[in-house]
């Protein structure tokens, strides 16, 4: 068995005194796990870095063994995310949830999405809001997706205001007011092409925390990335 694919570093373990175990996210193939040889090596360990993009050569003599990995660094983006507190919590939060996608199953949205959140992480201005969408669309390959096409309540498509935690649908400015408490404020970028602000982004960021957590984490009795609610600290200070 061999097949070769683009991918994102998603983690890397030891493995014994020379190798590693790297995860990746592949375009074509999906979350794999395949075993570097050397790649503890002082010529791999750059390449072996979460958020670095790699060409990734897989051979495995039958196709449900671990397998191994041949790399070629594309796109070496990890340095300039490990030096910005604020930019590695980003990245370790789109690997932390990546590694929620079924193993060696494509999710093709999913890779590229996060391509283009990796390609945008050096502008502070922009990254956040794309991990909202890019955590959107996930929880919808998951199977949970969130419907904010419409008002549940009245099916009207405008002044679109809250999102109901219960159903995941959107819900209108009108048909809301009575229960604004108990719903979440839906943050106009997800429904339009406008700016998003910090307020913007924590507000999508509780509304994606809260279904992951809800369909995801809970039931396997984990938690969401602690690096989503630094994200969302972090956001805030800049708000004041």
């Amino acid at each position: 068995m061999e097949w070769r694919d683009e991918g994102v570093i998603l983690s890397v373990r030891r493995h014994g005194e020379t190798s590693a175990i790297a995860e990746i996210l592949t375009a074509g193939h999906g979350r794999c796990m395949g075993l570097v040889r050397g790649g503890r090596s002082r010529a791999q360990r750059p390449v072996l870095q979460a958020g670095n993009v790699v060409q990734a050569v897989w051979r495995a003599r039958l196709e449900e063994q671990l397998g191994t990995y041949t790399l070629e660094p594309l796109d070496l983006k990890a340095g300039a995310i490990m030096v910005e507190p604020f930019r590695l919590a980003g990245l370790a939060t789109l690997a932390g949830l990546a590694q929620l996608l079924p193993e060696r199953e494509p999710h093709g949205r999913v890779y590229e999405a996060l391509r283009v959140v990796l390609d945008a992480i050096e502008h502070d201005e922009v990254w956040p809001a794309l991990l909202v969408r890019w955590q959107l669309g996930l929880l919808d390959e998951l199977g949970f997706g969130l419907d904010l096409s419409k008002c549940a309540a009245t099916g009207a498509k405008d002044r679109l205001a809250y999102v109901s935690p219960r159903s995941g649908k959107a819900v209108s400015d009108e048909a809301g007011a009575p229960f604004r408490d108990r719903l979440f404020r839906l943050p106009p970028f997800l429904i339009g092409n406008v700016p998003a602000s910090a307020v913007d982004v924590i507000d999508g960021l509780r509304i994606t925390g809260y279904f992951l957590h809800r369909h995801v984490f809970e039931p396997r009795g984990a938690q969401i990335p602690e690096q989503q609610e630094w994200i969302m600290r972090a956001l805030a200070e800049r708000t004041h």
